[in-house]
C-alpha cells in the first residue's frame, strides 16, 4: 500500500504525535508499505504564535496538492487539523477522494487556555473537519466517547504503543546526589500541560522537569528549587524514567500521554489526575486522584514491576495494524485490497 500521512505536527518539534507517526510508519514500512508524511518542513513555514519552537506551514496548498496528485497514494489520512491538515481536506473534497483522520489534541481546551475564545466555538470547527472524512480515529474509550458525544459521526478506536525494549527496568542512578524521593514530569513546558500544579505541590526530595518549552522561564523563576534538565532523547530519556521514584502527569487536557506508558514501562509509577488519559492508560501502574499530592506519596508505594506489567500491555505493532486496517482508499472505485470502504 502507498500510504500518504499529513501532518502539522512532524519533525523536528518532540511530541507524541510526532513519535506516534514516526513509529507507526516506520511498522508498516519494515512489513513492505510505502509510507509518506508530509509535514510542515516541506513549506515556508511560520512560528507557531506564543510557541516559537513549532513551525507551521505558510499557504501549502497549491504546493501539498502538486505532492499529492504526483504521488496518487493508495490512501491519505490527514492526522492534524492545522494548515496543512485544512489544506489536505480541501484538497480532498476538490478531488472526489477519501480520508480519514485522527484526534490527537484538545485544541478546544488549548486555545481557550491561550485566547480565551470559547471552547464550543473550536468544537464546532473540528467536528465539521473531522465528519468530512471517512473515519476519525481516537486513543482511549473516554475519548471516543466524548467525541461521539459531540457530534463526530464515524469514531474509530486507535490505542497507542511503548518501546519495551528502549523503556525498561535497570540502573536508577539518573538523579544521583539529588534528594530523594525524585519526582519527575516530562514533557513540553507549556500552558495546557499544568505543570504548576505540580511545582505548587509540597512535596519531599526533588522535583525535575525533564523537557523545555514557552513556560520554562517563568516556571524556573517561580520555582528555583526545581531541577529544570531540558530535553531527553532515546536512552537519556529512559534513564531519566528510571531514575525517578514517581513520574507526575498534572494534565487535564491530553487525549493520551505517551510519556505515562514509557515511565512505566521503565518501571516508574505514575501520579495523576483521574481524567481522560490517565484514567485509561495507567490502571495499576500508579495512583489517580484529585489531590495530586496525595497522589504522588501514594504512587512512592506501588511497587514497580506492576507500572512495568501496566505498560506490556501496549505496543507499536498492534498500533500499527489497527491503523493500517481502518484507513480508507483515496477512490471508492480502487480500493486496496484489505482496506475499508466509506459503507463498511
Amino acid at each position: 500500500m502507498k500510504l500518504v500521512i499529513i501532518s502539522d505536527a512532524w519533525r523536528p518539534q518532540v511530541n507524541g504525535v510526532v513519535r506516534t507517526l514516526e513509529r507507526v510508519s516506520a511498522e508498516l514500512i519494515a512489513l513492505g508499505d510505502e509510507v509518506e508524511v508530509i509535514g510542515p518542513d516541506r513549506f515556508r513555514s511560520f512560528a507557531m504564535p506564543g510557541y516559537a519552537d513549532i513551525r507551521l506551514a505558510f499557504h501549502p496548498r497549491p504546493a501539498l496538492e502538486a505532492m499529492l496528485l504526483a504521488m496518487r497514494p493508495d490512501a491519505l489520512h490527514v492526522a492534524t487539523e492545522g494548515p496543512l491538515g485544512m489544506a489536505a481536506r480541501a484538497i480532498a473534497a476538490r478531488q472526489g477522494w477519501r480520508f480519514t483522520t485522527s484526534f490527537h489534541t484538545r485544541f478546544a481546551e488549548y486555545i481557550t487556555a491561550r485566547t480565551g475564545i470559547p471552547p464550543g466555538v473550536i468544537w464546532t470547527l473540528l467536528r465539521r473537519f473531522h465528519n468530512s472524512g471517512a473515519g476519525t480515529f481516537a486513543a482511549t474509550p473516554s475519548l471516543q466517547e466524548e467525541l461521539r458525544g459531540r457530534g463526530f459521526r464515524r469514531v474509530l478506536p486507535w490505542t497507542r504503543g511503548v518501546d519495551l525494549a528502549l523503556f525498561r527496568e535497570g540502573a536508577r542512578d539518573a538523579w544521583e546526589g539529588l534528594p530523594r524521593p525524585i519526582f519527575l514530569y516530562a514533557g513540553r513546558v507549556a500552558i495546557e500541560k499544568n505543570i504548576a500544579a505540580f511545582l505548587d505541590l509540597d512535596l519531599p526530595g526533588t522535583k525535575v522537569v525533564v523537557g523545555d518549552g514557552p513556560q520554562r522561564p517563568s516556571l524556573q523563576s517561580r520555582h528555583p528549587s526545581v531541577h529544570f534538565a531540558g530535553w531527553r532523547h532515546g536512552e537519556e530519556l529512559a534513564q531519566a524514567y528510571r531514575g525517578a521514584d514517581v513520574m507526575v502527569f498534572p494534565s487535564r487536557t491530553d487525549t493520551f500521554g505517551l510519556v505515562l506508558l514509557e515511565a512505566m514501562a521503565c518501571g516508574t509509577p505514575v501520579a495523576a489526575y483521574p481524567v481522560m488519559g490517565p484514567r485509561d492508560v495507567v490502571g495499576p501502574g500508579g495512583v489517580l486522584d484529585e489531590d495530586l499530592r496525595r497522589a504522588c506519596l501514594a504512587a512512592l508505594d506501588v511497587p514497580r514491576g506492576a507500572a512495568r506489567s501496566q505498560a506490556e500491555g501496549f505496543s507499536w505493532p498492534a498500533c500499527a495494524a489497527a491503523f493500517r486496517a481502518q484507513l480508507v482508499g483515496r477512490e471508492p472505485d480502487r480500493d486496496a485490497p484489505g482496506l475499508l470502504t466509506a459503507a463498511e
